[in-house]
């Protein structure tokens, strides 16, 4: 595999980690009776930028291998 497309993968991860990663999980645990419609629909927003992305990056990060054989 390409070292530089390799870098470039695990640039992206880490982006994605700073960005979203506190958001989908959040430190301390959420008390499920204080969740607000509004602030459910913003977690499940935020969980499904991270998958999306997740799964883009993964893709990139295969194709990259299968290139290489």
């Amino acid at each position: 595999m390409d070292p530089a497309r390799l870098m470039q993968v695990i640039d992206r991860l880490d982006l994605l980690d700073d960005r979203l990663t506190h958001k989908v999980r959040p430190r301390s645990p959420v008390n499920m009776g204080r969740l607000t419609p509004e602030l459910m629909a913003e977690r499940v927003r935020h969980l499904s930028e991270y998958s999306v992305e997740l799964k883009e990056i993964v893709r990139d990060l295969v194709d990259a291998l299968k290139s290489q054989r």
